[in-house]
């Protein structure tokens, strides 16, 4: 997917009147974020936006997080272990004290 930011608010609404000119294009869209479709409509649309407002519209290519291929087992165990812990308040790097879990430290410094 293409993913478009309108930093400037003449490049936010640009971005809404695309979007109600082209719906097929666009995936999702939030404020001032959108998700389109990469097809060479969407990359159109998006290098169009970026070319009428300079600096102020940002386009990068996105894919997918596929989390079983993506993401290793000891994340997702902790993830999922974190998410259903008995007390909701208890912050991660109290929780994975002295478990097999990640910490957090451990977590930042590895890249995906």
């Amino acid at each position: 997917m293409l993913l478009v930011i309108a930093y400037s608010s003449e490049a936010r609404q640009k971005l809404r009147n695309t979007e109600r000119a082209y719906p097929e294009a666009f995936r999702r869209r939030f404020g001032r974020v959108a998700l389109l479709a990469e097809t060479h409509l969407g990359a159109f649309l998006a290098l169009r936006l970026r070319e009428r407002h300079g600096p102020d519209v940002q386009v990068a290519r996105t894919e997918p997080l596929n989390e079983f291929s993506h993401v290793p087992g000891s994340v997702r165990t902790a993830a999922t272990a974190y998410a259903n812990r008995e007390t909701a308040a208890t912050p991660y790097t109290k929780f994975a004290a002295g478990t097999a879990h990640p910490s957090i430290d451990s977590l930042r410094d590895r890249e995906l």
